[in-house]
């Protein structure tokens, strides 16, 4: 998949368009011809199908005719040959089912890893929760959506493909065995007749199948996404039940729960009543074919100018010609979910493209973030607007220099906002930062990151385990004031759940004392500390990095002793002050 920016409002009317230009691109990617040789055994197993249908077919004709003629040696000789197409039909469909789902599989591992790499690129994971768009639930729409997009259209495709080579060879069955005959009662001959009502037959059932299905597709698509949705608030239930139970809002959850899943009732009630005449249908539109062609063939064999086992063998080939036509209808469902399924992916494909397609942009439209020889953190001609485009901050300049601790204070939306910014998260806005080249830079959140793992793995992460010693992860976890948790390095736990917050972020004060950076940007990341607690961490935090650049946002003024300088930064048209700590004013100016 490239990574060309999409078209505005187009993707919905190009489904099948850009459905293969995913496809396309797989087809076409690194291991395009390991995938393309796959596909082509595919195809030759499916011919094989084919050509053991049509071998059963004429088989199954021998047989009739053996049995009408009383002829025991044919007979004989007709059972060693169905042993020997058992056999085959066996061997092919086993292995056409392990090739197709080889098939299946690397397409979605493909697609899975092209995704999540787009997903978790440059922070697009954190910078989609701000864009407009239909990508709810990206995770789910990887996990499952990916599965079922890839799985269907690799099922449907096979179907497809052996449906038409068998009503090529069917057509051509029922034309040499049937030819033509007269309409009862006139001189009217028709050529094909077989051939003619098996189209009809199925051209009925088609139409019918397609009126009275077309609901399912708009039910399935409700469906899913009222399913995704119910996944998704339990998920966030689960992963906030701390909160919850103190605040003893499981009632709310209970009712949110509930109003959710009645989302996925009505859905299911809908599709059932959708399912219900499709069904119905399908039940007599089945029930009728086997006999459908006996009646139409029999009065040739009843004037004797037809055996037993041509009519059986007409009869069959009717029936395969038949469902051959009918695939669109005995498909409706599967073609629904898979279109329902890539829909989804497609659109949080295409707004992960948008966010590339905005960072790409001339460098008037967006914030460009560089690294620079100088040590110092250089901000020039910096906006900031929020998702929708409303201004923030306007023309800022400002630098940081090695070795300095700064407070930053003012309008939590901006102060967070320029956060982001520096962070390369927040790509709403223009202007440059120009980062130290080769110095190492770490950002503390409010809310850490705590992996699920051993407490060594979620100290030591991003790095791998085993990154430091056992008397480095001790010694960290002593400064942070958590030399409590030290024998438990080796416990395996969900540490974002057992512990609490002012503890979590202890965690990531430590963390920050084992990856030893050179520039340390704090976002509120102590405002669960008791004042004294948190003043304590901070000093700590000078004492262990005495020439580091600390620049932290915060709201507690009880923190300023410990920062030279204070930044006060609130939104267009409201003052931005840069401050000394000891009272006296540096800078003062109205934003404009």
């Amino acid at each position: 998949m490239t990574a060309s920016p999409p078209a505005a409002s187009s993707s919905r009317l190009g489904f099948l368009r850009q459905t293969a230009r995913l496809a396309g691109a797989y087809w076409n990617s690194e291991d395009k011809w390991k995938v393309r040789g796959q596909t082509a055994v595919l195809f030759l197993l499916t011919v094989v199908q084919v050509m053991l249908a049509v071998w059963i077919n004429y088989w199954s004709r021998d047989l009739f005719d053996a049995l009408e003629n009383r002829q025991f040696d044919l007979f004989l000789k007709l059972i060693g040959a169905f042993v020997l197409i058992f056999i085959l039909t066996v061997g092919v469909t086993a292995l056409h089912l392990q090739v197709k789902r080889w098939l299946q599989l690397g397409w979605r591992k493909w697609l899975t890893e092209r995704v999540i790499g787009h997903w978790m690129a440059r922070g697009h994971h954190y910078q989609l929760l701000f864009t407009p768009g239909e990508h709810d639930n990206p995770d789910g729409r990887i996990a499952d959506d990916i599965r079922i997009a890839t799985e269907t259209a690799v099922a449907l495709a096979h179907t497809l493909v052996y449906s038409l080579l068998i009503l090529g060879s069917f057509v051509d069955i029922l034309l040499s065995v049937t030819g033509s005959a007269p309409v009862p009662g006139t001189s009217v001959v028709v050529p094909g007749y077989m051939v003619l009502a098996a189209f009809g037959y199925a051209g009925v059932g088609t139409v019918l199948g397609l009126i009275l299905g077309r609901p399912l597709i708009e039910t399935t698509n409700h469906l899913q996404t009222a399913e995704a949705s119910f996944r998704f608030g339990l998920a966030h239930a689960r992963e906030n039940s701390e909160s919850i139970a103190m605040l003893r809002g499981e009632s709310n959850e209970r009712q949110q729960a509930s109003h959710l899943f009645k989302d996925v009732e009505q859905g299911w009630n809908r599709q059932t009543f959708a399912y219900t005449w499709i069904v119905a249908f399908s039940t007599g539109y089945g029930t009728l074919l086997p006999v459908f062609p006996i009646l139409v063939a029999a009065p040739q064999f009843i004037s004797g100018t037809m055996t037993l086992g041509v009519l059986m063998q007409a009869a069959q080939a009717f029936q395969k010609l038949t469902s051959a036509l009918s695939w669109p209808i005995d498909n409706l469902g599967e073609m629904a979910k898979c279109r329902a399924s890539a829909d989804r992916v497609l659109s949080i494909f295409d707004d992960l493209l948008k966010l590339e397609h905005a960072v790409a942009l001339p460098e008037t439209h967006r914030i460009e973030i560089e690294r620079s020889d100088r040590s110092a953190l250089v901000i020039r001609d910096l906006s900031l607007a929020d998702s929708e485009g409303r201004v923030l901050l306007e023309n800022f300049n400002a630098e940081f220099h090695r070795g300095e601790h700064v407070l930053i204070g003012g309008d939590p939306t901006v102060t967070v906002a320029l956060f982001k910014a520096v962070g390369g998260l927040w790509p709403w806005g223009r202007g440059r930062i120009e980062l130290p080249q080769g110095q190492a830079t770490m950002f503390l959140p409010q809310r850490p990151f705590l992996p699920n793992g051993t407490l060594e793995f979620v100290l030591s992460y991003p790095l791998p385990p085993r990154a430091h010693s056992a008397a480095q992860l001790q010694h960290a976890l002593e400064c942070a004031g958590l030399a409590w948790l030290a024998p438990r390095l080796q416990q395996t736990d969900s540490w974002d759940r057992i512990l609490p917050l002012r503890a979590q972020q202890r965690l990531a004060f430590a963390r920050l004392l084992l990856q030893r950076p050179c520039w340390i940007f704090i976002e509120e990341a102590t405002d669960a500390l008791a004042p004294k607690d948190e003043l304590c961490l901070m000093e700590m935090l000078q004492r262990e990095f005495p020439n580091a650049t600390i620049i932290t946002i915060s709201f507690h003024p009880g923190l300023e002793p410990l920062h030279q300088r204070k930044l006060v930064l609130n939104r267009v048209r409201g003052e931005r002050r840069l401050d000394d700590l000891d009272g006296s004013r540096v800078a003062s100016r109205e934003s404009a």
